[in-house]
């Protein structure tokens, strides 16, 4: 059977090998094809000039078939990597959010355990009937520091759920985008 034909009937039907391996197996299969082409060449150089003559354009074909599907191969890798940092950037945007609003609930926390204590000291204060106005004045402004503390923890809260959400909405509003370029 000559070689053209024996290439021409083990080729893959236009379309496949649209994922990595079938790329990779493809890119083997024509390494392997480019080196029986050249081991055919130089077993018949001095036999077939037309023979050669195919083989050497055979040859050549498959050096453009294996350059594209290299060129595909480092397409797709350069998109992986590029989703990747993306990612990663959206990972990292996350862990500072959540390192935001853990912060801000320490904070609350412990502006809540101070007002406690306030309190307790207040109350103690009233039953012994000793008014102390500055056990008061601790009081207030504990509680006015609980107050800010849940405030930002509030807004801390609202800032990570928001930026979580972004991403997705960015998502729905893509395709709609697209649809009216079409």
């Amino acid at each position: 059977m000559d070689l053209v034909v024996w290439i021409k009937l083990h080729e893959r039907p236009e379309g496949t090998g649209k994922n990595m391996s079938d790329i990779d197996e493809l890119q083997r299969r024509i390494t392997a094809a480019m080196d029986r082409i050249a081991s055919g060449l130089n077993s018949v150089a001095g036999t077939d000039v037309g023979a050669a003559a195919a083989l050497a354009a055979a040859l050549d074909e498959e050096k453009l078939a294996n350059a594209q599907l290299t060129e595909r191969l480092q397409t797709l890798n350069d998109r992986y990597d590029a989703a990747m940092r993306e990612g990663q950037a959206v990972k990292d945007a996350a862990d500072a959010r959540v390192a935001d609003l853990d912060l801000e609930l320490q904070r609350l926390r412990k502006a809540n355990d101070l007002l406690r204590q306030s309190n307790t000291d207040l109350r103690n204060a009233n039953e012994e009937g000793v008014g102390a106005p500055h056990l008061i004045n601790t009081a207030m402004m504990a509680e006015l520091e609980a107050l800010r503390a849940a405030r930002a923890a509030d807004v801390a809260e609202a800032t990570s759920i928001i930026g979580a959400l972004t991403p997705l909405l960015d998502q729905l509003e893509a395709p709609k985008e697209e649809d009216t370029d079409a």
